[in-house]
């Protein structure tokens, strides 16, 4: 008997954003809207984490195979629904006013749903099916201030290139299937094991090839990343969240089960490809970071430089059996670590983006709220703010007792125990470069001259900081390495050693 009970998160997701879509046609006060998106985010969240061991396959009709829930699909949910918490609390005060709010929070609840069933497939279509879900809410949050030109801008560049992207990965997903007679990954994994000549094709070389760049788009590797800057400066500030925060995590979901379990016979071909991305993306990400004046394009290029850190797991990988099976594993959950302590400190750090973008706007017209000049004297105009966003930054650049650091830590020491020790000596490079484009938003928070009197900060959104930076200071003191258990849990369930 199959317990469909497992599914009960995705369920509720799901049913709420039905009932949010349908509600808003006969509700008047639709800020209710966002209370009810949030009870519905928050009993799946409180499921998950209650079920965060589960293991539950769904063999039969109507799903054949297609998804799986696991610990590597429950921590992958955590991350999308955590996001989705905060975006949720915050458009709560970005658009309380908003006519079109019960359009907001269907899209975003469809954009998570989408997210989740990308985490749970183990199946080629239902990944692709989840990626179009995810991507077409995605595309219309994007553009969602319409008044605003560089928002439509933001939307057109990600329909553009997410249309791109997604005929790259359907394009070599068509070829696996051609050589394979198969979408479930399990069963690719199998054919391409029992039959080494499959794996020198030219066939399966392009479908990697296409796959790469595929997801190379949807991740923002360099060179892959031209449409992420534009579209997370152009879209509002809590849609950028989402997008930096969950959409790209949905990316290296995906990645993760395609190329660690699907296509780990071809190791030796993407191990290569991987290691020159890595090092690309990390690095232009960070020098292109270091030069910008605009605080939300720094903070997209620095989301860049962190999909390097994290592509690091795919090398480490593909380097066994040279690396040693534990090493393999701490990458992995390392990885994993890092996608969600990047998660909730990026999205918050674009929040508080969105919230200065606010304060400083009521004050009167600017040319650019985003210019680091309008962070001058920061800390004395709005302390709480200052101080939350600082310390959301000190996560992001990896300093202790933060939960970024952790991460950080664990992934680059698995790079060095795989014998990776020019990578790992690269990745820690990039990362103290990172500090000084940190550093000096800080700087001008707290010694540049104020150049007006005091903000009236928002309390939702000084709300939604404080649970973030207090979400990663208490998973960087979690009592008995709890974090990094469920993480190396959810890497077993995926690498096998």
């Amino acid at each position: 008997m199959v317990d469909y009970t497992a599914l009960l998160p995705i369920g509720i997701v799901i049913a709420t954003a039905a009932i949010v879509l349908l509600a808003g046609l006969f509700i008047e006060q639709k800020k209710i809207l966002g209370y009810i998106t949030l009870v519905g985010l928050l009993t799946s969240f409180g499921l998950v984490l209650k079920g965060w061991n589960l293991t539950a396959t769904f063999e039969g009709a109507p799903f054949y195979g297609a998804i799986v829930v696991d610990p590597f699909s429950q921590i992958f949910n955590m991350i999308f629904l955590t996001v989705g918490v905060l975006v949720c609390i915050s458009a709560l005060k970005a658009y309380g006013d908003n006519r079109r709010q019960d359009e907001f929070y269907s899209m975003m609840l469809l954009a998570t749903v989408g997210m989740m069933v990308v985490a749970m497939s183990k199946d080629l279509l239902a990944l692709f099916i989840g990626f179009e879900l995810a991507s077409m809410s995605t595309y219309a949050l994007a553009g969602f201030d319409k008044r605003d030109p560089k928002s439509i801008e933001a939307a057109l560049k990600y329909f553009l290139i997410g249309g791109l992207s997604s005929a790259l990965m359907v394009f070599g997903m068509s070829y696996i299937y051609g050589l394979t007679g198969s979408t479930n990954i399990d069963i690719i994994a199998a054919a391409f094991a029992a039959d080494h000549t499959l794996v020198t094709t030219p066939a399966i070389l392009l479908a990697m090839v296409m796959l790469i760049a595929g997801f190379g788009f949807k991740m923002a590797f360099v060179p892959f990343h031209m449409w992420a800057p534009d579209t997370y400066e152009g879209a509002p500030a809590i849609v950028s969240a989402l997008l930096a925060a969950g959409s790209k995590k949905m990316g290296f979901a995906a990645a993760f089960r395609i190329f660690i379990v699907g296509l780990i016979a071809m190791k030796l071909d993407w191990y290569i490809a991987f290691m020159i991305l890595a090092v690309l993306t990390m690095t232009v990400g960070n020098i292109l970071a270091v030069v910008q004046t605009s605080v939300k394009r720094m903070l997209a290029y620095s989301s860049i430089a962190h999909a390097g850190y994290i592509a690091v797991v795919f090398v480490v990988v593909a380097y066994y059996p040279y690396a040693p099976a534990l090493a393999v594993n701490h990458a992995v959950a390392g990885g994993l670590m890092h996608a969600f302590s990047h998660a909730i400190g990026k999205a918050a750090a674009f929040i508080a983006v969105g919230a200065i973008t606010y304060m400083i706007l009521s004050k009167g017209k600017v040319d650019d709220p985003n210019h680091i000049s309008n962070y001058d004297g920061l800390g004395k105009r709005a302390p709480m703010t200052a101080f939350l966003f600082a310390l959301l930054l000190c996560s992001l650049a990896g300093i202790p007792p933060l939960f970024g650091f952790t991460s950080k830590f664990v992934l680059f020491l698995a790079t060095i125990e795989a014998g990776l020790l020019g990578l790992a000596i690269i990745c820690v490079l990039n990362s103290a470069l990172s500090v000084y484009y940190y550093a000096k938003v800080v700087m001008r928070m707290y010694w540049g001259e104020p150049k007006g009197e005091a903000f009236v900060e928002s309390s939702t959104y000084t709300f939604v900081l404080a649970i973030a930076v207090i979400a990663l200071i208490a998973l960087f003191f979690a009592p008995g390495d709890l974090v990094y258990q469920w993480a190396e849990t959810a890497a077993h369930a995926v690498t096998g050693v």
